[in-house]
């Protein structure tokens, strides 16, 4: 059970250091993977790139093409690709997402802290 807690304990750790960390890594992945930059320079590009769900890659149709765009609203920005950029981001976030997990398993990072007892006293649940 302590394992299975340590477990958690350590994912949700991640994910939060992730969560807070997201757009930037997510935005400079995107630009790696071929995406296109375009400023949101005017109020209706400004208008539709706040009406886009944030921190999600939304695919959309224009002049009958499929086009994935991801909304940067804090920099007034659009990263616009279409299916091959959007593979690329997807091995590029990969291959981020499975150095993370290779640093979790690292003993150095995640050591057993079986000798401090007290962090699994009551007041930790």
């Amino acid at each position: 059970m302590k394992t299975v807690s340590k477990v958690i304990y350590v994912a949700a750790f991640v994910i939060l250091i992730m969560g807070c960390t997201m757009t930037p890594q997510t935005e400079s992945l995107l630009s790696q993977a071929g995406f296109k930059s375009i400023p949101a320079n005017t109020p209706a590009r400004q208008a539709r790139l706040e009406s886009l769900p944030a921190g999600q890659i939304t695919m959309v149709q224009r002049h009958g093409k499929e086009y994935f765009v991801f909304p940067d609203t804090s920099h007034e920005m659009l990263y616009v690709g279409q299916k091959p950029e959007l593979e690329n981001y997807q091995a590029l976030r990969g291959s981020q997402e499975r150095a993370v997990q290779a640093e979790m398993n690292n003993p150095m990072v995640s050591p057993e802290w079986d000798e401090w007892e007290p962090w699994t006293g009551p007041y930790w649940h």
